[in-house]
Order: structure tokens, then sequence, then C-alpha cells
């Protein structure tokens, strides 16, 4: 299961750090880490919801893949939370993923 988290991460890491991610490159890089890990790769649904401060993504997944994108003691669930606060590194605007 690593070889999608690093293919992701390749792809964060190609960015120029003049280039900014927007909210659909980052609404599909947390749609393609989430169905390499699900069973149900169909019932993943990312989508954003802009507030006056911040970027909220939020990510559906069928109750019985919760465990695998929460991970152990949230861990999955941080890591993805470390990716997009990478990407949105020179983004005033913060993004908070929500898991639902």
């Amino acid at each position: 299961m690593r070889l999608p988290l690093m293919l992701t991460m390749r792809t964060v890491r190609q960015m120029d750090s003049s280039q900014e991610m927007d909210s659909s490159q980052e609404e599909e890089l947390i749609r393609f880490i989430a169905q390499a890990l699900v069973e149900n790769p169909d019932g993943v649904e990312v989508y954003t919801k802009q507030t006056r401060r911040t970027d909220i993504l939020k990510l559906q997944v069928d109750p019985e893949d919760m465990g695998r994108v929460i991970g152990r003691n949230g861990r999955v669930a941080n890591a993805m939370r470390s990716l997009l606060n990478a990407s949105a590194y020179d983004d005033e605007r913060p993004i908070i993923l929500e898991i639902d």
C-alpha cells in the first residue's frame, strides 16, 4: 500500500514553490489516497466547502471503509492532513480535512 502514497508525495514534490495547489488538485490528492486505501473506491466522495477563513475538504467513504481511512489512532487521517498542510503551505487559507 505504500506505492500510492509515494506517488502522491512525488506529485507534491514536483510542484514549484511558486505554484500553489487549487482546491480541485487538493481534492484529487485526497481522492487518490482514499481510493487506494478502501475496498470500495466508487464510494469515495471528496468536495470542498469554503468558509470565510478556511477551506474545508470533506471526505466521505462507505461505513465499512471508515477504519481504513482513519487508521489506528488516526495515523492515516493525520498523514493525509499533513499532506494537505504541506501542499497549502504558501496559501493564506488553511485547509481542514473532515472525514464523514
